[in-house]
């Protein structure tokens, strides 16, 4: 069983949950070292297409749903996020985490206006690719998190957050109960606070066979032999394997989109000049349970 995370310790156990982070929003005072980092002019230059911003919100009509301000308000509930290590470290952090939720949202392309990178954020719920149906998203196997008829838990927000395993655990998480989000999917279209913790919460919680992607680039990750046999080390490789290693790992080539992946990675690395370290693909790496 993996920690639930909060403003307070982990608990130990589904019987004895730690307080809903929901309870944590009226903590005044949290602060988080994303504000070292990042301030709302820096935010509005990397991301100035994300949803809401010349493309409208035709759902919630929010003229800016992927704000810098629900950013900073979700990463105040995680306390470890970007607090482990020096500032090196931590920039690293962020450059992987930007990576992975502007790649997952991307709307740009080879010629897009500004180049491909500043199209990050740009969509708020999944595009379904061809012959994939909205209600593939479901994983019978999870026997605790069963999908609720007619809820469907394809990818929202910036995490694309999907399944209704991980609904039903970030619901815990979030609400206190697992039912909430089965039930009301949608809730990640349409509060942005909420949209932004699911994808940190993602970040942050490791999910057996698999480490969490925050311990991976704060280096807490200690591969096993069997990762080292099946080449998975620790470096932004291994976040996209965590994220969606079934699909983008050990291809021996990468896709089009996993190498654009990559080289956001890059490119946020050399925002926040900082070294992007080692390991950086997972063309050859065992997705994780294999």
């Amino acid at each position: 069983m993996f920690c639930l995370l909060s403003m307070v310790a982990c608990s130990q156990g589904l019987n004895n949950v730690a307080p809903p982070l929901i309870l944590s929003l009226k903590d005044v005072h949290a602060k988080t070292n994303l504000t070292r980092y990042l301030n709302e002019k820096t935010w509005n230059a990397l991301f100035p297409h994300r949803y809401g911003i010349g493309k409208k919100d035709t759902l919630n009509h929010n003229p800016d749903f992927y704000s810098y301000k629900a950013f900073v308000q979700a990463a105040k509930l995680f306390p470890e996020f970007l607090a482990e290590g020096n500032s090196k470290v931590q920039k690293k952090e962020l450059a992987a985490f930007l990576a992975n939720i502007a790649q997952e949202t991307s709307g740009g392309w080879t010629e897009a206006p500004g180049g491909y990178f500043k199209w990050g954020l740009y969509y708020l719920e999944e595009i379904p690719s061809k012959g994939v149906s909205e209600e593939e998203y479901v994983d019978s196997t999870w026997k605790k998190y069963k999908a609720i008829p007619g809820r469907f838990y394809f990818g929202r927000g910036p995490k694309q957050f999907s399944w209704n395993y991980n609904y039903g655990q970030f619901s815990i998480a979030w609400y206190g109960d697992m039912d909430t989000l089965l039930r009301n999917p949608d809730r990640l279209s349409r509060d942005p606070v909420l949209s932004f913790a699911s994808a940190i919460w993602f970040w942050m919680t490791p999910q057996k066979p698999k480490p969490s992607c925050h311990d991976i680039m704060v280096g807490k990750w200690v591969p096993t032999d069997d990762d080292i046999l099946k080449n998975r080390m620790p470096g932004f490789g291994t976040t996209v394997n965590v994220i969606n290693g079934g699909v983008e790992c050990n291809m021996g080539t990468a896709s089009e989109r996993t190498a654009y992946r990559y080289q956001y990675y890059r490119y946020f690395c050399e925002y926040f000049k900082v070294d992007p370290g080692e390991n950086l693909d997972c063309d050859h790496e065992t997705p994780f349970g294999k």
